[in-house]
């Protein structure tokens, strides 16, 4: 007999999950002792929703399970924008909230997490694949394996167990359960069709989203592009997911597109091969029903948002993208391939006109010189990465990673601790604004603290630029957007103990970049940026 928090913290060993995040609280002690008790580490974050994003992106960049943990009540709620993060992602993350005892269901308790508190549960359903509490300790094995399974099956995603503080501390028979290797082998019926329809196409275009970083189909996605000689395009979620020096490379369609993309999508195709997205406004900005693409080809794991976003003749592909594509490759087999030699790229640094900032469009190329190919960006979501996702050049797929969809503000400074844990020989890269660290910037703090080397480069302009540009271009004024005492960031990193840098040219920003490449230590980068600069996200109504 062990209690359940020592079962869990044993499972979760097995299951060789090394860290888990979070912040203490008396309802969940019992199962941080046992995780220092099995020699699990124990990150301590500087907010909860920091917990929630840095454990998605551990389980991100480890493909296995996440795990963040919080108190009762108001640690609960703050899990609640990371596990929404993390459901548009589509990470398998394990969030567990502490209650006071269950045998006093029904007093007046602090922090309650039940229906007579702030109902923890019901919140997380919106957010998560399988939310419950565990009332009974001969409960906790059947909740555990739901749990696991609804966050492994079909399309991914985080799930919630509330565990009151007694049932923690209870004794159980010892029980073993496997992480479930659940795979989506529904293959279309619809392949020989999709094939036809490619031989047929007069003008075709590629249109990568998430989806192919979600089911790591760089590969597959590679070879259909070369094989039919059809240009790819990426949507913001998308970034990354194809190489960007490759002849058929458009970049990326959509807020913060290429003007190659959009002309091309001008220019008429009669068939728009979907791959891995949902179709956001965000993807869509260049197109409109005067240039719908004739037919579309949707790959993805369900109908939801297949021919919603355009009404035009679509072949729904279900199932999971990296499979299906492997099939209708084997159907081809016997063709013979292109071969592409890949472009020389050539970067035009424009000239700075100020001595006390710098071009962001300049410092996105310079930061794209610098960076070896296989450093693995996480943008935040402002103009920043959008100035990324025009300017960036991928050269390595799976080195990008952005979320168009629910886009929480300073997601990405977590994300970037936990897959930085996740995979110690991997140069991470943090590219976030002074509004992102405004919110979540003290978890740089955290990185520093257990000397987790990421760099942390942040665009620093005084003001919430996507907004505050969008409010005046398509308003004539903007509200509630500057900042009337901007953050000084280099200050702010060293008042963490980090080693921090301010750059106003191009000579301080490759010499920051020079050092954060030894990868030994937290680095933060400032880059001031002109705050006039208009971002590539104007054309967002």
């Amino acid at each position: 007999m062990k209690s359940i928090a020592s079962i869990l913290a044993a499972h979760l060993r097995r299951w060789g999950i090394k860290y888990v995040f979070g912040i203490p609280g008396k309802p969940i002690v019992p199962l941080i002792m046992e995780l220092d008790k099995q020699k699990i580490n124990f990150i301590l974050n500087k907010h909860e929703g920091g917990s929630g994003y840095a454990a998605s992106g551990y389980a991100m960049m480890n493909r296995k399970l996440g795990v963040a943990i919080a108190t009762a009540g108001p640690g609960g709620t703050n899990l609640l924008t990371s596990a929404a993060q993390a459901k548009a992602y589509h990470l398998p993350v394990l969030f567990i909230t502490g209650q006071p005892p269950i045998s006093h269901l029904g007093e007046a308790l602090g922090q309650d997490s039940t229906p007579f508190g702030t109902d923890l549960v019901k919140m997380f359903q919106p957010v998560t694949k399988f939310s419950a509490q565990v009332g009974r300790s001969d409960q906790f094995k059947l909740y555990l394996r739901h749990a696991l399974e609804k966050a492994h099956s079909g399309v991914k995603g985080p799930v919630h167990l509330s565990i009151p503080l007694d049932i923690l501390v209870e004794e159980i028979e010892e029980f073993e359960l496997d992480l479930p290797n659940i795979m989506c082998e529904s293959i279309s019926s619809k392949l020989d069709e999709f094939i036809n329809k490619l031989d047929n196409a007069k003008r075709a275009v590629i249109l990568a989203g998430k989806g192919v970083h979600s089911s790591l189909a760089y590969d597959e996605l590679k070879k259909v592009a070369e094989l039919w000689n059809i240009p790819v395009m990426t949507t913001p979620g998308g970034k990354g997911t194809f190489i960007e020096n490759h002849p058929l490379s458009l970049g990326a369609l959509g807020l913060g597109g290429t003007e190659r993309a959009s002309q091309y999508i001008k220019d008429g195709i009669d068939l728009m091969i979907v791959i891995g997205s949902k179709l956001s406004d965000m993807s869509l900005v260049d197109i409109s029903s005067e240039n719908y693409p004739k037919e579309v080809i949707h790959l993805d794991y369900d109908l939801t948002f297949i021919a919603k976003s355009m009404i035009v003749t679509t072949l729904p592909i279900i199932g999971d993208i990296k499979i299906n594509l492997q099939f209708l490759l084997n159907k081809v087999s016997e063709r013979v391939k292109n071969k592409y030699e890949m472009l020389n790229e050539e970067f035009k640094i424009i000239k700075n006109n100020s001595d006390s900032y710098i071009s962001a469009v300049k410092a996105i190329k310079i930061i794209r010189q610098e960076l070896p190919d296989d450093s693995i960006i996480f943008g935040d979501d402002g103009s920043h990465t959008f100035y990324a996702i025009k300017y960036f050049k991928i050269r390595k797929p799976g080195t990008f990673f952005f979320d168009d969809v629910f886009g929480a503000m300073g997601h990405a400074i977590g994300y970037s601790i936990g897959a930085q844990l996740a995979r110690d020989d991997a140069h991470i890269i943090c590219l976030t604004g002074d509004g992102c660290t405004f919110m979540h910037g003290a978890e740089m703090s955290t990185a520093a603290n257990y000397n987790i080397p990421v760099t942390f480069i942040v665009f620093n302009n005084g003001r919430l630029d996507m907004v505050d540009k969008g409010m005046q271009n398509h308003l004539g004024k903007a509200v509630g957007t500057t900042y009337n005492i901007p953050l000084d960031i280099e200050k702010f990193g060293q008042s963490m103990g980090i080693k921090s840098f301010k750059c106003l040219n191009e000579f301080d920003l490759k010499e920051a970049l020079e050092i954060s490449k030894l990868h030994n230590k937290t680095i933060v980068i400032e880059v001031m940026v002109d705050p006039y600069e208009i971002p590539p996200t104007i054309k967002r109504g």
